[in-house]
Formats: structure tokens, C-alpha cells, sequence
């Protein structure tokens, strides 16, 4: 049985749902046009977020989003990004994690990595 309840991804600008459990920003920009009170947030994890180096160079172009993860999962090796995913790995065991993210689409963001590594 494994210990680490629902992680999921879902766009800012989605209305909340009964079922996200924690919702956990993690851009290293705040969503344009998007107030505190509406992302309904818990937390905004910045320091996991993507290099701006990497987010810029894959653009979210589908053609890159492999090499994008590995490149991002690379970095998440570096000890502020580290830590902060044992932070989300930790929020994972005792709770559902949304992790909540601003790109069009979040299906290749940064956050579906995370929750790849995650669940």
C-alpha cells in the first residue's frame, strides 16, 4: 500500500475543487492577473520551479518536454529545489496535493514532472 495519498495538477485559473486537498503554487511567477484570494492557494513553493535558463529555453514546446524533464529533474538535485520537493514529498503522505501551476498547458509543465516524482 503505498503512502502517499493523490497528487494532481491543476491550472490557476480553474475554480477550486472540493477535492484538491493542498493547493501548492509552484511557478516562480505569480499567474497574470490573478488575485491572492481567487488561486485560493495554501502555498506558493517558488523555489521548485524551473530555472529561468530551462523554462525559458523549452518555451513549453511538446517537442522539448522530454528533454525538458530531464533536465528539470537534473536540477531538482540542487539543494534549495531538493529540499523544497522533500517539502511537497511530505504534504504527499499525510494529504491530496494539487499542485497548481499557470501554464496553458499543464500537462507538460513543470508541475506534472512534479507530480510524476511525486506519486
Amino acid at each position: 500500500m503505498s503512502d502517499v495519498h493523490k497528487v494532481q495538477v491543476r491550472r490557476v485559473y480553474d475554480e477550486p475543487a472540493p477535492g484538491d486537498g493542498t493547493r501548492v503554487l509552484v511557478d516562480r511567477i505569480w499567474p497574470r492577473g490573478m488575485t491572492r484570494e481567487k488561486a485560493s492557494l495554501d502555498e506558493w513553493c517558488k523555489q521548485i520551479a524551473p530555472s529561468a535558463v530551462l523554462r525559458k529555453w523549452y518555451g513549453h514546446d511538446p517537442a522539448r518536454f522530454k528533454e525538458f524533464t530531464r533536465r528539470y529533474r537534473e536540477e531538482l538535485t540542487e539543494p534549495e529545489r531538493a529540499e523544497a520537493l522533500a517539502h511537497l514529498r511530505g504534504l504527499a503522505k499525510t494529504r491530496t496535493l494539487t499542485l497548481i501551476t499557470a501554464s496553458k498547458a499543464a500537462d507538460i509543465s513543470e508541475a506534472t514532472v512534479l507530480a510524476g516524482l511525486l506519486q
